[in-house]
């Protein structure tokens, strides 16, 4: 599912981020340039971009059948959240998803972008570990001044959040400035941490516990520790295409909140069957391993309903950081929840993937 992007490509992510700023002045001089295509039947197609030996709950959600009037069409994978809403933000594709830090960020820049449900979160299990060797004489946040963290990508969910536990632990900015970060590809961190290579490791999903089965490691901290159960990123659209096809985004986020749902209401193994199915049937020519460590949907909120807290959190982080002037946003200008049926009054907030009131509720 999409909170487990961590594992991807850093190299091509790292690249990604970079170029996240420095084309965001260029995204509204070239958002909406594309055409909305649709199909025979009229279903709007929205183009997408994927993760390999992941399954997005976009597409939970269409193979799920929850689609009426949209039509999924996978143009690639991609290398990062940052990357992922880029394109969104060109008119490269029609939705992406990234940390919400990220997605502030990109607002900030000018991209006509607007959140429409969480995406990736933590929950009791699904979280990001900040790992040490046994015996490594780190103990605290202090410890950490002039020691090297190895990350998937920086600008993103694992840097934020570093720096973040670093100020809240009672750093100075300056003191914060000489923790190293250090981009590491998900698939070497491990090693890279036991062969002494970097200091503390920032791992998650099939990494994070296949690490923790091998032995010799504890986690510093986690993203759980920082905010509990927490949605840490959303899904993005352009404003001009939510301005010229409501309907097609009002069906992409019914059906795929009620996917989330889904997740969050179905046995494990069920879910871990359907997911393997589909990459089984899609044929990408991808392993479907990581999918057996699969354990919760992420996101602790029934269907995905975006909390402001959610943006204003990374909103004041950027403020407090000197990187956005204060007041230039808030987070009510960057979401809304009018599509999803679990906060527009379609749903009961805590009711199943089809609107049923579930066992417990009555």
């Amino acid at each position: 599912m999409s909170h487990s992007r961590f594992r991807r490509g850093a190299v091509r992510a790292l690249a990604a981020t970079a170029a996240l700023f420095t084309l965001a002045s260029g995204v509204a001089g070239c958002a909406g340039s594309s055409d909305t295509a649709t199909t025979g039947d009229g279903k709007t197609v929205l183009r997408y971009q994927g993760w390999a030996g992941d399954v997005g709950f976009h597409e939970l959600a269409e193979d799920l059948g929850y689609y009426d009037k949209i039509k999924l069409e996978w143009v690639g994978d991609t290398t990062s959240g940052p990357q992922d809403i880029q394109s969104a933000a060109t008119g490269d594709i029609e939705f992406g998803s990234a940390f919400n830090g990220a997605v502030v960020k990109l607002n900030a820049a000018g991209a006509p972008i607007t959140s429409v449900l969480s995406s990736y979160g933590a929950d009791a299990g699904e979280y990001t570990g900040y790992f040490v060797l046994d015996g490594s004489p780190i103990r605290s946040a202090r410890d950490l001044i002039g020691k090297k963290v190895g990350m998937n990508t920086l600008g993103a969910h694992h840097e934020f959040l570093v720096r973040e536990w670093l100020a809240t632990q009672g750093l100075t900015q300056d003191e914060i400035k000489q923790v190293e970060l250090t981009v590491v590809p998900p698939v070497n961190n491990e090693t890279a941490l036991r062969e002494g290579q970097i200091d503390v490791a920032a791992i998650n999903g099939i990494y994070r516990e296949t690490a923790q089965e091998r032995g010799g490691i504890r986690p510093l901290f986690t993203d759980r520790d920082l905010f509990g159960a927490f949605s840490y990123g959303t899904y993005v659209v352009r404003d001009d295409f939510l301005a010229k096809n409501k309907d097609a985004v009002a069906d992409f986020v019914q059906g795929t909140a009620r996917a989330i749902r889904w997740t969050q209401v179905t046995p494990r193994d069920e879910v871990v069957a359907r997911l393997k199915s589909i990459i089984d049937r899609r044929g990408r020519n991808e392993s479907d391993e990581a999918i057996d460590y699969w354990r919760s949907s992420g996101i602790p909120i029934a269907g995905a309903v975006i909390q402001e807290k959610e943006l204003q959190t990374w909103i004041d982080w950027l403020v407090r950081n000197g990187e956005l002037d204060e007041g230039k946003l808030t987070a009510t200008d960057l979401y809304t929840n009018e599509y999803n049926p679990y906060a527009n009054g379609t749903f009961q907030p805590e009711s199943g993937p089809d609107g049923e009131v579930l066992e417990g509720q009555k």
